[in-house]
C-alpha cells in the first residue's frame, strides 16, 4: 500500500484554488478511480496518465489506484491537473526516490500530458501561478512553452519540463535505456525549436492618419482623458472605424496591477503570447455584429470563459455598425458598463470577470447611410430609420457620455491631409489630464472621472456651485437629461477642467459637456 500527495491549481474565473492531489495504491483488481468532483476533461486525464506512464515503463499490475482531488466539494476543471496526477500516481506506486515525497508536497504542477509522456501548456498559467504563490507555494513546475508566462509572477521558482520522464529522473526514479533516450531526444528537439529572439509588438495606428474630423478628434481626446463612453454617427467612409481603432494609441500604458489582470484574462482565454511579456497596452476588441451573447459577454459550455467585454478590460470595446447587433447582446452591456464586472452563471459553475472597458459605438445615420448632411440622396423611410436604431435602447444610450456627428470629408480636408496631430501629442495631453484627475481625487478610491459616483460629484466635496447646479436641474426638468445624465455631464465637465488645466468647475465646462452629450446626432 502506498500514499502520495502533490499539488495542482484549478481556476474559477480568475480565482485560482490549490488542489491537493492524493493518490492511494493498494492490492486488488486493477483500476483507476478518480474522485473529488472532476469535470469531463479531468476525468479523461485517467487515460492520458495511463498512456504517458506506460511509455515510462510503469504498468498498473495488480494494483488498484484511487485518486482524490481535495477539497472534494470544489469542481475541478481543465487539463492542467494531468502532471500532478501522474506524479501522485508514481509516488503512490513507489516509482520515485525516498526524498521525492517532501518535494511533491510543496510543489505545484501545471501541465497537460500527451500520450507519449510529453508535457504541454494549458490555459490560465499566469493566474494559476499567482494563486500558488499567494498560497505560499513557490516551487512551480510547468511545460517548457509556459515557462515565460509563469516567470512573470514575482516570487515563483519555475522549473520547465518537456517530458514527465525528466521529473522521474529528477526525483530518483529509474527509466529504461530506451525510455531515457526517447526523453533526451524530445528534450533536445524542443530546445532546437525554441525562439532565439523575442517577438515585438506592432506599432499602434497613429491618429495623424485621420483626415479632418476635428470635432470627432476632440471628442476622442475627451473620452480618453476621462475614460468616457463614446458614440459616433455618420455616413460610411467618414473615418469612424479609423478613429475608434486609434483610441488605444492615445491612452496611457497600463499600470502594473492592471497589466497583470489583463494578461491573466488573455491567458484564461487562450490568446496570450508569453513571448511578448505582460500586456502593457490597452487592448482593443472589435467583435463582429453577428457575435453571440456568449462571445461578447462570456460563457460557453462548462465553466464560463471570458468574453470580449472582459478581454477589453482597461481598454476599448468597439462595436462597429452597432444597430446591426442583436438587441439582446447590446442590453447585456448595461450591467458591466455600470459595475465594471460581469458575472456569468452556467451549469458548470459561476465565474466573475472584470470588465471595466470604454465603449465606442459607431453607426450610420440610416440603413442606406446617406442621411448625413443634407440627406438628399437618402432613400430610407422614417419607419426604416426607426427600426434601424430600435436595437439601441434608451437605457444603453443613456450610459454613453459623448455623442458626436462625423461628417463627410471635404476636398479641403483632403488638400490639408497630413496636418493632423499625432497620437503621441494627444497622448501627452491625455496623460496630463489624468494626472490632474488623480491629484484631485487623491484619498478616494477612484482614478478616472468616469468612475466617480454622482453622489460625490453633487455633494459638498464635488465642487458644484449653486448656479451650476441650477443649470443642470433646468435640463433635468426639461427632460433633456436623466439623473444618470446629470452625473455623466458632471464627469465630462471635470474632464474638460483637467484638459484645460483649470482648478474649478465653471459654466463654460458645463455647457461644453452638455453639448457633447446632447447636441450630437441621436437616433
Amino acid at each position: 500500500m502506498g500514499l502520495a500527495h502533490t499539488l495542482a491549481v484549478t481556476l474559477t474565473g480568475l480565482a485560482g484554488h490549490i488542489v491537493d492531489v492524493e493518490a492511494h495504491a493498494t492490492q486488488g483488481l486493477p483500476g483507476f478511480t478518480l474522485v473529488g468532483l472532476p469535470d469531463a476533461a479531468v476525468r479523461e486525464s485517467r487515460e492520458r496518465v495511463r498512456a504517458a506512464l506506460s511509455t515510462c515503463g510503469v504498468t498498473w499490475g495488480e494494483q488498484r489506484l484511487t485518486v482524490n482531488l481535495s477539497p472534494a466539494d470544489l469542481r475541478k476543471t481543465g487539463t492542467g491537473l494531468d502532471l500532478a496526477l501522474a506524479l501522485a500516481v508514481l509516488g503512490a506506486r513507489g516509482r520515485l526516490g525516498r526524498s521525492a515525497a517532501g518535494l511533491l508536497r510543496r510543489t505545484v504542477y501545471i501541465g497537460e500530458l500527451g500520450l507519449d509522456g510529453s508535457v504541454h501548456s494549458v490555459r490560465g498559467v499566469l493566474p494559476s501561478v499567482q494563486a500558488a504563490v499567494a498560497a505560499g507555494v513557490e516551487e512551480i513546475v510547468v511545460a517548457q512553452e509556459a515557462a515565460a508566462e509563469a516567470e512573470l509572477v514575482p516570487g515563483a521558482r519555475v522549473t520547465a519540463v518537456r517530458h514527465v520522464g525528466q521529473l522521474v529522473e529528477r526525483y530518483g526514479g529509474r527509466l529504461s535505456a530506451a525510455v531515457a533516450a526517447a526523453v533526451e531526444q524530445i528534450t533536445e528537439a524542443g530546445a532546437d525549436d525554441a525562439p532565439t529572439t523575442p517577438t515585438r509588438d506592432a506599432e499602434l495606428p497613429d491618429l495623424a492618419d485621420v483626415v479632418g474630423q476635428s470635432e470627432a478628434r476632440q471628442a476622442l481626446e475627451v473620452a480618453a482623458a476621462g475614460g468616457h463612453h463614446l458614440m459616433m454617427v455618420g455616413p460610411p467612409g467618414t473615418g469612424k472605424t479609423m478613429l475608434a481603432e486609434r483610441l488605444p494609441s492615445i491612452l496611457p500604458p497600463l499600470e502594473q496591477t492592471d497589466a497583470v489582470i489583463v494578461t491573466s484574462l488573455h491567458s484564461v482565454a487562450g490568446i496570450f503570447d508569453p513571448a511578448r511579456g505582460l500586456i502593457t497596452r490597452p487592448p482593443l476588441r472589435a467583435p463582429h455584429h453577428t457575435a453571440t451573447r456568449a462571445a461578447v459577454v462570456g460563457g460557453g459550455s462548462g465553466l464560463p470563459r471570458p468574453g470580449d467585454v472582459s478581454l477589453a478590460h482597461r481598454g476599448v470595446l468597439f462595436l462597429d455598425e452597432a444597430p446591426e447587433f442583436s438587441a439582446g447582446v447590446l442590453d447585456c452591456l448595461r450591467q458591466p458598463l455600470e459595475s465594471g464586472m460581469v458575472t456569468i452563471d452556467r451549469v458548470g459553475g459561476r465565474a466573475s470577470y472584470p470588465a471595466a472597458f470604454q465603449l465606442v459605438l459607431a453607426a450610420n445615420p440610416c440603413p442606406c447611410g446617406k442621411a448625413g448632411g443634407r440627406g438628399l440622396e437618402c432613400t430610407c423611410t422614417s419607419l426604416q430609420r426607426r427600426r434601424y436604431f430600435s436595437r439601441l435602447s434608451g437605457p444603453l444610450l443613456d450610459r454613453v457620455d459623448i455623442t458626436v456627428e462625423v461628417g463627410a470629408v471635404s476636398a479641403a480636408d483632403l488638400a490639408s491631409a497630413g496636418s493632423g496631430e499625432s497620437s503621441a501629442a494627444v497622448a501627452q495631453r491625455v496623460r496630463r489630464a489624468r494626472r490632474a484627475a488623480e491629484r484631485r481625487l487623491a484619498g478616494t478610491p477612484w482614478r478616472l472621472n468616469a468612475e466617480v459616483p454622482g453622489s460625490y460629484l453633487r455633494g459638498p466635496d464635488g465642487g458644484l456651485s449653486a448656479p451650476l447646479s441650477r443649470r443642470l436641474m433646468t435640463a433635468l426638468e426639461r427632460g433633456d437629461l436623466s439623473l444618470r445624465g446629470v452625473d455623466r455631464v458632471l464627469r465630462l465637465a471635470w474632464t474638460l477642467v483637467d484638459l484645460e488645466g483649470a482648478d474649478a468647475l465653471t459654466l463654460t465646462q458645463i455647457g461644453t459637456a452638455l453639448a457633447l452629450r446632447t447636441s450630437g446626432v441621436r437616433p
